[in-house]
């Protein structure tokens, strides 16, 4: 028998049709993804098995700042807790003032038999980390679909809107915020009631109004709040105070930069919100009575 030795090099596909075809497959997958949602089931798997390992990851820091919370010395808790009961009994005349106009407030809807539509609920979430793309402005907190969590939730903090839940994991979350770019938020200016789009420029502590008029009445200094249009922010949430107010005659809008209210990159914890809104339903149409075809005398 006689026997070949084996060959020297290796034949195969070449290092460009191996680049198409990997490509070609990368394609497809992001096209069944994006158009007919078949790989969410397997992100969802890859979460729950992933979950543990961040978990794993995080527990240093975690441990770390837990024992630097313990080992705080007494002489700096006292110097806090008199701090704060300084600024408790400063606060305490607004307090009062604020009890007594809420007071006067429901009593005028009471009279008005006017309604609350908006019932508000919150749940506390932890800021495990930022998303991982250097492009995206996301975090990511502990509280998922377990928890009751939904997509379109918003998120705050105690000084306004930071973002708004766009993926929902088992017992993670991800929040878009209100920098990301194209990001959208329907707005009111405090000062004069004038309605709005606020937009994310993609860069920290910057955003914009959308196609505002150039006579439009905005001002530096301006407050702006959720309006509540869009059935997704509860109405009167701070948002942003505008920062800058460009106008130019070559231009058909006004250019308005904003900063935004919340501390979006500045918050170990935050607050989803649910809000219920109670719509009443649309009356029903009434029916238009059939016109009748004239019909032509003959001569």
């Amino acid at each position: 028998m006689e026997h070949q030795a084996p060959p020297f090099f290796k034949t195969g596909p070449t290092p460009l049709t191996r680049l198409l075809i990997f490509a070609f497959v990368s394609l497809a997958l992001l096209v069944t993804d994006a158009r007919f949602k078949y790989l969410d089931t397997l992100r969802q798997i890859a979460a729950v098995i992933v979950y543990p390992l961040q978990r794993i990851a995080s527990a240093p820091a975690s441990i770390a700042r837990r024992a630097g919370d313990f080992f705080v010395t007494h002489s700096s808790l006292r110097n806090e807790n008199a701090r704060l009961v300084q600024k408790s009994l400063a606060s305490a005349a607004l307090l009062q003032q604020f009890e007594s106009v809420r007071a006067e407030n429901a009593q005028l809807r009471a009279l008005l038999g006017a309604r609350e539509k908006v019932a508000v609920k919150s749940l506390l979430a932890e800021v495990l980390y930022a998303a991982r793309d250097p492009f995206s402005r996301k975090i990511v907190v502990d509280k998922g679909s377990r928890q009751e969590v939904t997509g379109g939730q918003p998120v705050i903090d105690q000084f306004g809107v930071i973002g708004q839940v766009t993926r929902v994991y088992p017992w993670l979350s991800e929040v878009t915020l209100i920098t990301e770019k194209d990001h959208l938020v329907p707005v009111l200016n405090v000062r004069n009631g004038l309605r709005a789009v606020l937009a994310g420029t993609g860069t920290d502590g910057a955003l914009e109004l959308r196609f505002v008029p150039l006579n439009a009445d905005f001002q530096n200094g301006d407050r702006l709040v959720t309006s509540g249009i869009d059935g997704v922010y509860p109405p009167g949430l701070p948002v942003a105070e505008i920062s800058n107010v460009e106008r130019s005659a070559a231009f058909l809008f006004a250019r308005i930069t904003c900063k935004p209210l919340a501390g979006v990159n500045a918050n170990l914890h935050v607050l989803i919100v649910s809000a219920e809104r109670q719509i009443p339903q649309r009356p029903p149409e009434e029916e238009k009575p059939a016109r009748r075809k004239k019909t032509r005398k003959g001569g």
